[in-house]
């Protein structure tokens, strides 16, 4: 039982250094919003251009052959596309980096709301604290999925709000432990 408690507190103080390193990601966007949407837009599309010039050039080592159905060629030429694509279009990623995040938002407010529910049956009012923030979490999630024109900043502040409220859910959740 004790191993269980102590896992239990280090899933909590993870939980808690990510929500910090997410927090610092969102003054980041807040700080330079632009400029490391592009930087991310064009690291990520240098990754597809060096994944497709590498399969391009194993396609031609391998003379095509060895396997009727490689595509590595395809596979190649695909990756190189949309590498210059993201290059091209770097503020497209801002739009999509949104929608990303606000998904993980709504998905970790749904996981909140259930870790609420299961401390509910250990008869505490802590639970109700915790569904509240998983509920301000929830529609925050959903503001940042269905406003794709919002500016970079308010992704930031948002994920800045969002790792404040899972700092204070997690100290909730790592205080209570004993009782679970």
């Amino acid at each position: 039982m004790e191993y269980l408690k102590n896992l239990l507190k280090k899933s909590g103080w993870v939980s808690i250094v990510e929500s910090l390193i997410f927090a610092i990601l969102g003054i980041i966007l807040i700080w330079k919003p632009n400029g490391i949407m592009n930087i991310i837009s064009y690291i990520i599309g240098a990754i597809f251009i060096v994944v497709g010039v590498i399969k391009i050039l194993n396609y031609f080592q391998s003379n095509g052959k060895n396997n009727l159905f490689n595509y590595e060629l395809l596979y190649g030429i695909m990756s190189a596309i949309v590498g210059i694509v993201m290059i091209v279009h770097a503020d497209i990623l801002s739009t999509i980096l949104g929608i990303i995040i606000g998904m993980w938002i709504v998905y970790s407010s749904i996981i909140r709301a259930t870790s609420a529910l299961k401390l509910k049956a250990v008869n505490g009012n802590v639970w109700i604290y915790s569904l509240v923030l998983a509920i301000i979490m929830f529609i925050g999630g959903l503001y940042v999925i269905f406003d794709v024109g919002m500016l970079v900043q308010t992704i930031g502040i948002i994920m800045i709000i969002y790792a404040i409220i899972d700092i204070i859910e997690n100290v909730i959740f790592i205080n209570n432990v004993k009782k679970i």
